[in-house]
């Protein structure tokens, strides 16, 4: 196994490689601004650069040990296994949680298999759900797949004459931010806070990969969320929303819009970043984020598992031990995503 750190030279042929914006370089960049330490690889074969991927690292509090976090990157093979194995160790982590970007459905026909020295993890950061969109339809075929009561709903925020705008200026963004929290706050969820947002939007504007679209009715903003661009995918990855005017319908027409945004780009696929399961329950407190996506007619993807390296078992389990007890995973997202 040829692992070889990832120079600044290599940007573009890294992009290439990675399959989606949380592995992208720039969100790297992000994360690096954050203060968070960011590692970049590059696996090769017969001297070609064949994989790619970038972890973060986080310091355990009360221990001189680190957790590793790699989301969204590749299969989690020998390859992978053997090259976070040495990372591991040369940056004394206790373990490395591994989130693939890889479908539960694309398993079956690899030629490799999960490496065994992988633990399925027992706390995942990301769904293992996720509605994804395919925008090579046309729009009439993309109504015509929704839920009636979605499509409904866009005719209202029409007929209503809800203003939306796409912008990238100062103004828009703190729009964007006090919704954002209002909708936290409301919803009592636990949110990035707000150097985060600063310093996601500031980062991945400037490299032309990030917009918001901004839905009003009678000048007065009501809905406002980020969309991210990476290769053939726009994402919807952070929205918030006023509890004024609510019957005229902006949040439908803002994911519309979103949805005729990717298509005006050029690009493929609606990424809504996240879901329930086939058979998401009513109570949940996430039902209604669900049921939301589920009316565009999105095709409902399941992901592999998530998987920790584990180094060292003591602080590992005391470490997992600890997550259970707190809610709503306040301690593992805290020290993974602050």
């Amino acid at each position: 196994m040829d692992l070889r750190p990832i120079t600044d030279k290599q940007k573009t042929q890294y992009n290439k490689l990675v399959t989606h914006v949380i592995q992208s370089w720039e969100w790297g960049e992000f994360r690096k601004n954050l203060g968070i330490p960011i590692l970049r690889y590059g696996i090769y074969k017969n001297g070609r650069l064949s994989s790619v991927f970038q972890l973060t690292l986080h310091h355990i509090p009360f221990t001189e040990k680190f957790v590793g976090y790699l989301p969204k990157g590749p299969f989690p093979d020998q390859n992978l296994a053997d090259a976070l194995k040495k990372i591991g160790k040369e940056n004394n982590c206790a373990f490395i949680k591994v989130e693939p970007d890889v479908e539960s459905s694309v398993v079956s026909r690899q030629s490799s298999e999960i490496d065994k020295s992988f633990t399925k993890s027992p706390k995942p950061l990301f769904t293992k759900y996720n509605f994804v969109l395919n925008l090579s339809k046309t729009e009439e075929k993309l109504l015509k797949s929704m839920h009636p009561k979605t499509r409904y709903n866009i005719r209202v925020a029409q007929k209503h004459k809800v203003r939306l705008e796409e912008r990238t200026d100062d103004e828009a963004f703190e729009i964007y931010l006090k919704l954002y929290f209002d909708t936290t706050k409301r919803q009592g969820y636990h949110g990035h806070n707000e150097q985060y947002h600063r310093k996601v939007w500031q980062i991945l504007k400037k490299a032309e990969l990030a917009t918001l679209l901004i839905a009003a009715y009678q000048d007065q903003p009501l809905t406002a969320w980020m969309l991210l661009k990476f290769k053939d995918t726009i994402y919807y990855p952070y929205g918030g929303s006023s509890i004024e005017h609510r019957g005229v319908m902006a949040n439908n027409l803002v994911a519309w819009e979103a949805i005729r945004l990717g298509k005006k780009m050029g690009l493929k696929k609606f990424d809504m970043w996240g879901a329930l399961g086939p058979d998401a329950n009513p109570k949940d407190p996430w039902y209604g984020f669900h049921k939301f996506k589920q009316g565009y007619g999105g095709k409902l993807v399941e992901y592999i598992d998530t998987y920790d390296l584990v180094f060292n078992w003591p602080i590992y389990w005391v470490f997992t031990f600890i997550d259970t007890l707190m809610p709503l995973k306040i301690f593992l997202l805290k020290l993974l995503r602050k």
